[in-house]
């Protein structure tokens, strides 16, 4: 019996979740009985049943007898507190397979160990840490919100094979292919927030929403110091929640939130607090090339996405350099090559043949 497998099945089913579940985390369950899968959940939504109690109810009736000879593998300890739904290792209790295998232990200070002393304390038998790196992986912005305290960040941008950002002037130049745009769509249906420096907002016009995409609209958030920005720019459209970075004003008008910060000091430390604040748990940071180098320099990033496309510059905006990466992997989408890279220093780093 191959109970690695079973585990990677597991974090297949909560793959299922991805973008749909936040700021909870994506989990998957399956029941194993003798070498054989007799049910399998995930958590599907925010709000809804987790994957423990879906792969429960899966269990046909004529196999329930089999519960108590069965094995639980489940990709995140089991819930022990009352949220949207009741706990789960109530549930595993009134249950009671022979065994629960988990992959990693939640964090979350309402879990955080309680879940296994819950099954334990009812005499069946626990184990953890099945496969924890591609756990970690898979959940990596609910583990980074919970242990360092602020939202997961990803960099991501374009650039020429010559390593050119943005042409000289800064017009609005789309480099990548409309498959890599609409990836890019997908990855803003998956993140809690999506943001953009002043320059940017004023010279690309970006909308800044999962357009090409089903799914959650991220909250935007852009820079705009001494308010100057165009109010008709399409950020400002009330299509999204959209925080607006200043030093002059607090306040919100419909979706749009005026954020005050002190800009004689680092704004990045400041708005890691508002949104831990907020419980946001991701950031993708997509420019400009300003904003990502001050996110790199103040080593506020855990991962980096950058498309290397098929057009060329004879000169432009240099693009941002990374330090302390590591290489994760690349992968050609059309006629653009998509290169990932982690922090060095990560606690969640990327594991061989783990989707994004």
């Amino acid at each position: 019996m191959d109970r690695q497998l079973f585990m990677k099945r597991c974090l297949e089913l909560a793959l299922q979740g991805r973008g749909k579940v936040a700021p909870n985390p994506m989990v998957g369950a399956l029941l194993e009985y003798r070498g054989q899968i007799i049910a399998e959940g995930f958590h599907a939504a925010y709000g809804s049943a987790h994957a423990e109690v879906n792969c429960f109810d899966a269990v046909p009736p004529e196999r329930r007898h089999l519960i108590p000879d069965s094995t639980l593998y489940v990709s995140l300890e089991p819930c022990a507190h009352y949220g949207k739904t009741p706990p789960c290792a109530l549930r595993i209790v009134k249950e009671r397979p022979k065994k629960v295998i988990v992959c990693n232990e939640d964090p979350f200070p309402a879990v955080d160990g309680k879940g296994l002393q819950i099954v334990e304390g009812a005499g069946i038998e626990t184990e953890t840490g099945l496969l924890a790196d591609q756990g970690l992986w898979l959940n990596r912005r609910f583990f980074c919100f919970h242990t360092l305290h602020r939202p997961y960040i990803i960099l991501k941008w374009a650039q020429t094979r010559e390593g050119f950002f943005a042409p000289v002037n800064r017009t609005r130049h789309q480099m990548s292919n409309s498959h890599s745009l609409q990836l890019l769509h997908r990855w803003r249906t998956e993140e809690s927030a999506i943001m953009v420096g002043t320059k940017t907002a004023a010279s690309d016009n970006p909308q800044l929403t999962a357009r090409l995409w089903e799914g959650r609209q991220p909250l935007r958030i852009v820079i705009d110091r001494k308010l100057a920005l165009d109010g008709d720019l399409r950020i400002f459209d009330g299509s999204a929640n959209t925080w607006i970075l200043n030093e002059i004003k607090n306040g919100s008008v419909e979706k749009n939130t005026f954020l005050q910060l002190d800009f004689s000091n680092p704004i990045t430390g400041q708005l890691m607090h508002h949104l831990r604040q907020e419980g946001v748990q991701s950031l993708m940071v997509e420019g400009g090339a300003d904003l990502l180098q001050r996110f790199i320099a103040d080593g506020l990033w855990d991962e980096a996405r950058i498309f290397e496309t098929a057009h060329s510059l004879d000169e432009g905006v240099a693009a941002p350099q990374l330090s302390k990466a590591v290489h994760a992997f690349s992968a050609d989408i059309g006629t653009d090559r998509l290169h990932v890279y982690t922090h060095r220093d990560s606690r969640f780093p990327y594991v061989q043949e783990m989707e994004l």
